[in-house]
């Protein structure tokens, strides 16, 4: 057996201490070991487990003899998970509409009593604790339930981009080892054929097919299950299998695989635990809120709100698909006030000819990379307040956000849009933040300017990279903080602005250009709907930016190479300014909305060097 690991030292000091426990012992958490297993690849069933093992130092001074010591009992030290959310739903908001998706209408009583009969129809097929079961889905209510239902029976999440091709699924369900497959109807001969694709010798996944009450019709297949069939048929007073430890895995998310290949991330019930308390607390979200689900749930587990919904009884507005018209509908039926979407998003919204403004203010969060400037105030302008923050599939969510300050309300728009589009500050719940020179681990100036990478810690962060040990030792180091491969800068009040991936950092004569400070320029030009930039290869410079941009449907006046070359040089620097203009239909993006420049990497590489 294979082990991968990961451990990190941290320590309460006897000053911390003694005011938490009145001058009882300082603790200190001397070894705190993360462990990732997995089987013989040849064998046909892959568990994830996590342990954790620690020893607490006793030394009471002697004024602390007589007084109760503290004591780690089962009535102290409850296993954190996201599940208990959905018990406390049923209860305080058992008669409130929980889900909303066409003419299906749940209440958390009712989808509580569906996620147990589903859990104990997952644990009747054979599936054990810490085993991966695996789902393709869109934004409809068996993915919300999902992510209940399969930690209730023990088991790990799984949940998979359903716009990769056959080959990539069926490449993450080897890596995975997944033993069960919720497959959407729309996806069901992808995921046959992803099936088919696997070696002879391994077990094949049993699938169970979702069907929709929109468009869906039976399994074409006889060895599906039906997952209506698997609710109907379940016990609904199935006793649920709770965490053993806050620290055994609940989901298996693979990475979008911009700048690599993906990588597997796994993340505990602690994590998501602390994950979904945190994105409400920082968000402010009230209770009982109508949130639209635009951001896909299979991103990161949908930013923890999956579960954080059922925390504050809020309404999931679920919707199949994500397009100006289906949003803008959505958000005037149901009364939305909270969505989340990647900046791809924000410019569908802003882009889309709508002549009435919203009735009321949907709060909307954005994150991935950084929405320009023009963007935000666009959306702002049309009724939407915008926040804006930082995370990845590693840290389970949005760990750094734009906490707002009143005194910016009274900027121009255009000011208060630049405020929004730095990325911030740690969030509420969330350890540390930094950006450090990458070779020192020293961190930078704090002058806005000076570029280093960003660099994370706290309860939230992965538990490592599944079968990947050289990875997670790579990004998680012995330093106690996990680095993140983005670079940023970080302003002298203390917020945070991501300037680019590593990858993505233009070098051009030696100086180091950020693409995203191109970007925004190239995104304020009122013809343009997209833009991207990355690195050609220039025989004198070394590299030299190259955009890529499309734009806006119906656009009066399409600009040349020229006039967009002109109009950056009247805001950039020269060196900045793009020596390359490429015109596309619509940029290459991943599911989630963020552009895939790895392939517009590519096309510029095949473009040759520049030479004048």
């Amino acid at each position: 057996m294979k082990t991968l690991s990961h451990t990190q030292h941290s320590s309460i000091s006897s000053s911390s201490a003694s005011s938490l426990f009145h001058h009882n012992p300082a603790l200190q958490l001397q070894k705190q070991i993360c462990k990732i297993y997995r089987t013989d690849p040849a064998l046909t069933r892959t568990i994830i487990t996590a342990s954790l093992s620690y020893s607490v130092s006793n030394k009471p001074s002697p004024a602390a003899v007589t007084k109760a010591q503290p004591r780690r009992a089962a009535a102290n030290s409850t296993p954190l998970t996201p599940i208990n959310y959905l018990e406390r739903a049923a209860v305080v908001y058992g008669d409130c509409p929980a889900i909303l998706y066409n003419d299906t209408v749940r209440t958390w009583a009712e989808t509580y009593r569906r996620c147990l009969k589903l859990a104990s129809s997952i644990a009747s097929l054979g599936i054990k604790r810490g085993d991966v079961v695996s789902v393709v889905a869109p934004n409809i209510p068996a993915m919300s339930e999902l992510h209940f239902s399969v930690p209730m029976a023990g088991a790990i999440l799984n949940t998979i981009n359903l716009r990769l091709d056959a080959n990539a699924i069926a490449n993450l369900l080897q890596h995975s080892g997944s033993k069960l497959i919720f497959a959407d109807c729309q996806s069901e001969s992808l995921v046959h054929e992803a099936v088919s694709l696997l070696p002879p010798h391994l077990h094949r996944p049993t699938l169970v097919l979702v069907g929709d009450d929109a468009s869906c019709e039976s399994c074409s297949v006889d060895c599906c299950i039906d997952y209506e069939n698997m609710v109907e048929g379940g016990d609904e007073d199935f006793k649920w299998l709770r965490p053993l430890s806050e620290w055994d895995p609940i989901t298996l998310n693979y990475t979008s695989g911009t700048t690599s290949s993906p990588k597997g991330v796994v993340h505990c019930h602690r994590g998501a635990f602390l994950m979904s308390v945190d994105s409400l607390l920082d968000w402010s979200v009230p209770k009982q809120p109508v949130y639209l689900w635009t951001l896909p749930m299979f991103h990161a587990n949908g930013w923890s709100y999956t579960w954080g919904m059922a925390a504050v009884g809020g309404v999931n507005v679920c919707l199949r698909r994500v397009d100006a018209p289906s949003v803008f509908e959505a958000i005037d039926k149901y009364g939305v006030t909270h969505m989340c979407g990647a900046p791809v998003v924000l410019s569908m919204l802003t882009n889309h000819p709508r002549t009435k403004p919203l009735k009321s203010a949907v709060h909307i969060m954005t994150a991935g990379a950084p929405p320009p400037a023009a963007v935000l105030g666009r959306a702002e302008a049309l009724g939407f307040i915008v926040s804006h923050g930082y995370g990845l599939t590693e840290t389970g969510g949005l760990v750094v956000s734009c906490a707002w300050k009143k005194e910016w309300d009274q900027l121009s728009g255009m000011e208060r849009a630049k405020q929004k589009a730095r990325q911030g500050v740690r969030t509420v719940a969330f350890g540390e933040m930094d950006v450090v020179e990458p070779d020192t681990g020293k961190s930078v100036a704090r002058d806005g300017v000076t570029m280093g990478e960003i660099v994370l810690r706290g309860g939230s962060v992965m538990l490592g990279y599944l079968k990947d040990q050289e990875g997670t030792k790579k990004s998680m180091r012995d330093n106690g903080w996990f680095y993140t491969g983005d670079v940023g800068v970080m302003h002298p009040d203390g917020y945070l602005e991501v300037k680019d991936r590593s990858k993505d950092v233009i070098i051009c004569g030696g100086e180091n250009l950020s693409s995203v400070e191109v970007e925004a320029v190239l995104y304020a030009h009122p013809a343009i709907n997209e833009a991207a930039v990355v690195a050609r290869p220039d025989a004198f410079w070394g590299e030299t930016p190259c955009a890529f941009v499309s734009f806006k449907e119906g656009a009066a006046e399409k600009p040349t190479e020229k006039e967009i070359r002109e109009f950056c040089k009247a805001r950039l620097p020269l060196y900045m300014v793009p020596r390359t203009v490429v015109f596309k239909p619509e940029l290459p993006k991943t599911s989630t909305g963020k552009v895939q420049k790895f392939l517009l990497r590519n096309m510029a590489k095949d473009l040759g060097k520049v030479y004048v």
